[in-house]
């Protein structure tokens, strides 16, 4: 084999890297918008950073969470979560309000649904990349201490290790989604790199 031929096979190869790992980062980047769509997260937002005010934090989300996961039970879409939840936000501050006066801390609390930017973060048995999802926010106080997140449809929130796939295909998303936040963690660092650098398939690149 002459060397022109040598270097005609190599562009073809080249050829169908570059076209296959463009239809890899267009794949990514559609997966990763269907995924902040699909999802409704969990945003509880503390007073202040301090030990006590944390710790409230905490209380409060196990108590938005025995509030919200009855209320959600059955429910198939995250359309359908958004309503009932709308319908019941005073329910989700009163009870959220409750706690916080039982143990004599008078901050108001708020409860809202609404897009919000939220970090790469890892859970048990999947993670999420970071990104703008629709999330129901209970803000204690001034909300100036660090947050707790999570899922609340698909109920992930109290799904871990293998029951994850399981609850996330009963919530209704994709094998490709599903197989974006459960990966192996290498190859989710890398993936999620792709999809928060901006650039979608240009990131994908370096480009």
């Amino acid at each position: 084999m002459n060397i022109q031929s040598r270097c005609k096979r190599w562009e073809i190869a080249l050829g169908l890297g570059l076209l296959a790992a463009v239809l890899a980062g267009a794949f990514l980047e559609q997966t990763g918008r269907a995924l902040s769509d699909d999802l409704l997260r969990l945003h509880v937002v503390a007073n202040s950073d301090s030990e006590s005010d944390q710790a409230l934090k905490l209380l409060v989300r196990a108590e938005v969470l025995d509030c919200v996961t009855p209320l959600l039970s059955g429910v198939r879409s995250k359309g359908e979560a958004e309503a009932v939840l709308t319908e019941h936000l005073s329910e989700i501050e009163d009870r959220a309000r409750a706690i916080l006066r039982a143990r004599d801390c008078g901050c108001p609390v708020s409860a809202g649904l609404a897009r919000y930017d939220f970090p790469t973060k890892t859970y048990d048995g999947f993670a999420l990349p970071a990104g703008t999802y629709d999330a129901l926010r209970i803000e204690i106080g001034g909300g100036e201490g660090r947050n707790w997140w999570c899922v609340v449809f698909p109920p992930l929130c109290m799904a871990s290790g293998e029951t994850v796939s399981l609850t996330a295909r009963d919530g209704g998303l994709t094998e490709g989604e599903i197989g974006l936040i459960t990966e192996d963690s290498e190859t989710q660092g890398f993936t999620f790199k792709c999809l928060e650098g901006g650039g979608g398939v240009k990131t994908f690149f370096g480009w």
